[in-house]
């Protein structure tokens, strides 16, 4: 990748590749100036890669999609995706299905989402955020006007939390 300058889609799915293998992606996504497309999901990375692909994110100038889901990811890496997500002008696609931010993770990515005038997709399927991570999706919606896809099925939302999300429908 980093001596690469035509390859725009890397899918390396379901490839055991770890902490290691995406501090490696990482250091590589630093200095590419034409990757638009990652797929890392079903790779073990946890929050200690997750980390890693989040430092990258905050110099990448031209990564549109990330799909990091079905990796382990907690809230920690969660958060360093959402700190990323902050100053970066061009992600405009984040799978983060299957994985365990939990309510603290949702929080975080829904403050950085706030703020987000490019991100239309996301996808949070599958990781327990509960109502609490609804309400802070919720207000999100609330004050973003570009998202346009939203999947948090498989969450345990309750009333609450789906009230919270409709409400920012409205």
């Amino acid at each position: 990748l980093r001596g690469n300058g035509v390859m725009t889609n890397l899918n390396l799915n379901s490839n055991n590749i770890h902490d290691e293998g995406a501090k490696a992606i990482g250091e590589a996504l630093r200095v590419n100036e034409v990757l638009t497309e990652l797929d890392i999901g079903w790779n073990q990375i946890g929050d200690e890669g997750a980390t890693a692909i989040a430092e990258a994110l905050r110099g990448n100038a031209v990564l549109t999609s990330l799909d990091v889901g079905v990796n382990n990811i907690g809230p920690t890496g969660a958060t360093a995706i959402a700190e990323a997500l902050r100053g970066n002008e061009v992600l405009t696609s984040l799978d983060v299905r299957c994985d365990e931010i939990g309510s603290t993770g949702a929080t975080a990515i829904a403050d950085a989402l706030k703020g987000s005038g490019v991100l239309t997709n996301l996808n949070l399927l599958g990781n327990d955020i509960g109502p609490e991570g609804a309400k802070a999706i919720g207000k999100a919606l609330a004050v973003n006007g570009v998202l346009t896809s939203l999947d948090v099925s498989g969450n345990k939302i309750g009333p609450t939390g789906a009230t919270a999300i409709a409400e920012a429908l409205r």
